[in-house]
């Protein structure tokens, strides 16, 4: 990881996860940074807005469903080559309506993590999202 001193983006970030434990990856489209890696949908922040509801004007935009609920999990700082970015992450269990790819995504929901390759900043919660999907009696 190379050092910055450029303010991070903020990036919310929703994992919408069904009863079973499933979530949703999404695939980045072609023509954006890590096109073909897999990640948790979301978009940046605007400036003077909410970060809870930057993640349901992006899931609107990207796949068309409203979502009604999320639990603040965890904020992540990665810096990429093309940015250095603060993700939020919400876990959703309340949402209206079926992902649609309005952005030409490609999108699977997953149990096991089988699409490949994921994005570096996903890699290292997924062990810890297993505790939330999973929880240890």
């Amino acid at each position: 990881m190379r050092e910055t001193t450029a303010k991070p983006v903020d990036v919310a970030v929703g994992i919408l996860m069904r009863p079973n434990g499933d979530v949703l990856l999404g695939q980045r489209p072609d023509g954006k940074p890590y096109a073909g890696y897999w990640e948790f949908p979301g978009g940046k922040v605007e400036p003077g807005e909410d970060i809870f509801h930057a993640l349901q004007r992006e899931f609107v935009e990207e796949l068309g469903i409203k979502v009604l609920s999320g639990a603040a999990w965890c904020c992540v700082e990665h810096v990429y080559e093309h940015a250095h970015v603060r993700l939020y992450f919400y876990i959703c269990r309340e949402w209206e309506g079926e992902p649609q790819s309005l952005e030409g995504q490609a999108f699977a929901w997953q149990g096991g993590y089988s699409v490949s390759p994921l994005l570096p900043a996903t890699i290292p919660l997924l062990e810890w999202l297993d505790l939330v999907r999973y929880p240890r009696a």
